[in-house]
């Protein structure tokens, strides 16, 4: 069978990059470009990403200017040019410029107004709660809260987590015990986190939250596809059963086993398609054991950067982009709720196998996954046969050693503690 006639550009350089490059590689034997401000370790040497780094891409006006460069490049492309992010800042400018770009280039993704709305996590629990999806009891915490000392008051007990409304901005917030979502424990802790992050540069409104009890085995990660009539055509649940624990890294998924859930599939559906919503969505959600409900963190409006366990499922995250904008096949196809035949499943690893038998809980989940592991089922995102790259493949093994240490130093530090 011909491949169809496309070219896929990627954004970024890190590893959702080269998990999509792999997809694509994978379903259709070709070298994928990316475009990105800087290396990361992930595509570095690889033999199936030609990366372009431009520095200051990550932003206007840089990035608007390197896109127009690349709109007289492929005036006369033939085959359809997709654009496809791989980091928050990345959708957030491609929706941005969507009108310009798309004189040249497919542009898989929602509209800016709604974006700015989903990509703000308090006008998100706005919208989850006209809509009916379950989030936790939350309260908001702004910079003129934080200057008035009216924010010690909570409408629930400690421990709570807090986290910033503005993601993207939050990207540009630097100081020590800096983290991507804080869980706190007394008033005296709340009152030092937020001073610190007030006066080191962040304007957006914070996001405090309920603490949902559990460790990292009571997580959820959804992956779900929207083509461009606004139709979800594929969800993949997947259960996390172990964490990052670095302080900058926390809420990175280390593992992951397959999981089905209709109910959640249908929930998010009917969110998705009401929202008249474009493209790759990714849910972070987790079980509260106190009302049996999932209850939802926040939306990624791209692919996650574990969401590689999608493709190892089956589920190839390239052939929806392709199938839905070039192909047009995926238009008349029902949707597709993953990982009902348990026999198919493997598991995901983003850490190596000895790192994860001895830091993951112990319960039935591990036990499903270890035995996938004897059974030879588990795969990574980085370790690919049909990528040759030596350096690369040396780079990646040191980068997963050094996970041996990183868990030794932070897992003990947060001992008792759970990380979201």
């Amino acid at each position: 069978m011909t491949n169809p006639d496309f070219t896929p550009i990627l954004l970024g350089s890190d590893i959702n990059v080269y998990g999509m490059a792999r997809s694509f590689h994978e379903a259709y034997g070709i070298k994928v470009k990316a475009l990105a401000a800087a290396h990361l370790a992930a595509t570095k040497y690889s033999q199936i990403v030609d990366l372009e780094v431009h520095e200051g891409f990550g932003e206007d006006p840089v990035f608007f200017e390197v896109m127009q460069e690349q709109m007289k490049q492929y005036a006369n492309h033939p085959g359809p040019v997709i654009l496809i992010s791989c980091g928050d800042g990345y959708a957030e400018l491609l929706s941005k410029h969507k009108a310009e770009l798309e004189s040249t280039f497919i542009v898989p993704y929602t509209n800016y107004d709604l974006l700015q709305q989903l990509i703000n996590k308090e006008k998100f629990y706005q919208i989850a709660e006209e809509h009916g999806l379950p989030f936790p009891k939350t309260k908001i915490i702004t910079k003129a809260d934080y200057q008035a000392e009216n924010y010690l008051t909570i409408p629930f007990n400690f421990p709570v987590a807090l986290k910033p409304a503005d993601s993207v901005t939050w990207l540009g917030v630097q100081f020590a015990g800096r983290k991507k979502a804080f869980i706190i424990h007394d008033e005296a802790e709340l009152a030092d986190v937020v001073g610190k992050i007030y006066t080191n540069g962040y304007e957006a409104d914070l996001i405090m939250q309920d603490f949902i009890p559990g460790d990292d085995s009571n997580m959820r990660v959804l992956n779900a596809y929207v083509d461009q009539n606004h139709q979800v055509k594929m969800m993949c649940l997947g259960h996390p059963l172990l964490e990052d624990p670095a302080p900058q890294s926390i809420g990175n998924y280390a593992a992951i086993l397959p999981e089905y859930n209709q109910n959640l599939y249908e929930t998010v559906q009917s969110f998705l398609e009401e929202l008249d919503y474009v493209g790759f969505a990714n849910f972070d959600i987790k079980y509260d054991a106190r009302d049996g409900q999932f209850k939802f963190f926040e939306i990624n409006l791209r692919q996650g950067r574990s969401s590689f366990y999608v493709t190892l499922n089956g589920y190839n995250l390239a052939k929806w982009y392709v199938e839905d904008y070039v192909t047009g096949e995926l238009n008349e196809r029902e949707t597709v709720y993953a990982n009902k035949i348990k026999n198919s499943y493997r598991l995901w690893l983003g850490v190596p196998t000895k790192v994860f038998v001895k830091y993951a809980t112990e319960n039935d989940s591990k036990r499903k996954a270890l035995e996938l592991i004897k059974q030879g089922r588990v795969g990574t995102t980085v370790f690919y046969k049909g990528d040759r790259g030596l350096k690369h493949n040396i780079l990646m093994r040191y980068m997963f050693h050094n996970y041996f240490k990183r868990y030794q130093k932070y897992f003990e530090e947060n001992k008792g503690r759970d990380f979201k």
